[in-house]
């Protein structure tokens, strides 16, 4: 039996502004729909940040529905959570509710183990760091009901795990329900997998299918996972996906010339045009000879990005232990301004976010619990 683990689709990213970008979402997550239909799996996992905001435009919802409809005309059945992304603070109905009511795909997010095809499924919605403890019963039930079920058992959430990423983690792997043969993960956007002795299956991230804004400019790969669970253990194999190329160099103010025709010759050829990052480092740097040199690319790229480095910023901490995620970073110059990690976790992880969306009404929403929450802590 096969399933895919598909994460992170981020459906309605409008990065950069940019309509081209918003369009390489959409064809990642086609490309993902039809090689799962291809390899003829028997179900798909969605876990978690299915569109990139709450109310997604109507784009985005048709893209979501046409990929599960397609699924469901070739017999193969999905399901899903909801990640930070999918959850509005005001009081509304998260848009995927919709598929689930008219049977396109299946709602598991809330801790209720289902059978399928003697398989065990258990899925968790996002929770917030300061509501883990609320959940470690709810972990030990789910654990508990799987514990004397005899086929595969799959947990899907949408959490940062600390072994994974200190920054970003939000509980550790020792917290998780112990007796699943595989954690189909969410919320980090690189692919990793790692087995712990004191589990009995891999916890898997398959990243996100598309760079985000947050991740920042790099060459990366970007895909799922194809899930094989014939046998005993549960064995990923990673999908690559074609995505949009991007590259970011380095280079000396006095190279700068020669740095763009090597750039020029790298990417003249790219299938897609991509996007790229130019950091330049140097003394008595004049930007009009920049603008002047990065003009040259326009041709040839989607977006071209620069920024001067000086020395002073080269050899300061922040570059030379450098995380895998601009967010991490953020977090982290966050906490040693504040001088609270709580507060670092509320402005960067909870607020940011949302801000970032547009979302005033939500951002507010967010704000106001914040500071109720604050005020009934104070009295105890």
């Amino acid at each position: 039996m096969l399933f895919s683990h598909i994460s992170d689709t981020h459906l309605g990213l409008l990065q950069y502004g940019s309509e081209e970008r918003a369009q390489d979402v959409y064809d990642v997550f086609n490309q993902s729909i039809d090689i799962s239909i291809k390899d003829h799996v028997d179900f798909v996992i969605f876990a978690g940040d299915i569109f990139h905001v709450p109310n997604p435009n109507g784009t985005a919802i048709i893209q979501m529905a046409n990929g599960l409809k397609q699924l469901k005309q070739n017999s193969i059945d999905s399901f899903f959570i909801l990640g930070e992304h999918d959850i509005s603070r005001i009081r509304t109905t998260p848009i995927p509710y919709v598929y689930h009511n008219l049977e396109f795909s299946k709602y598991i997010g809330q801790g209720k183990p289902i059978e399928y095809k003697e398989i065990l499924l258990a899925g968790f919605d996002k929770i917030r760091k300061a509501e883990i403890t609320k959940y470690e019963e709810k972990f030990a039930e789910v654990d508990k009901f799987s514990e004397n079920f005899s086929g595969h058992k799959i947990l899907v959430l949408h959490q940062g795990i600390t072994e994974f990423n200190k920054f970003a983690g939000e509980i550790q792997s020792t917290d998780l329900p112990k007796n699943f043969t595989y954690y189909a993960m969410g919320h980090l956007h690189d692919k990793d997998v790692k087995q712990f002795n004191h589990l009995n299956g891999p916890i898997a991230y398959p990243g996100s299918i598309e760079s985000t804004t947050s991740e920042g400019i790099k060459e990366t790969k970007k895909g799922f996972f194809e899930v094989d669970i014939s046998g005993k253990d549960a064995n990923p194999n990673w999908i690559q996906l074609d995505t949009r190329p991007q590259f970011s160099f380095k280079t000396e103010y006095q190279e700068l010339s020669k740095t763009i025709d090597e750039i020029s010759e790298k990417i003249v050829n790219s299938r897609k045009k991509p996007i790229v990052e130019v950091k330049i480092h140097g003394e008595n740097i004049e930007t009009d000879h920049i603008q002047a040199q990065i003009a040259k690319l326009n041709s040839l790229v989607l977006r071209c990005f620069w920024r001067i480095t000086t020395k002073q910023i080269s050899d300061s901490s922040v570059f030379l232990d450098r995380p895998n995620v601009i967010d991490d970073e953020m977090f982290r110059l966050s906490v040693d301004a504040l001088g609270s990690e709580q507060a670092a976790s509320f402005a960067i992880k909870e607020l940011l976010p949302i801000l970032a969306s547009g979302e005033i009404k939500e951002a507010s929403q967010i704000i106001i619990e914040n500071f109720e929450k604050y005020k009934k802590e104070k009295k105890q």
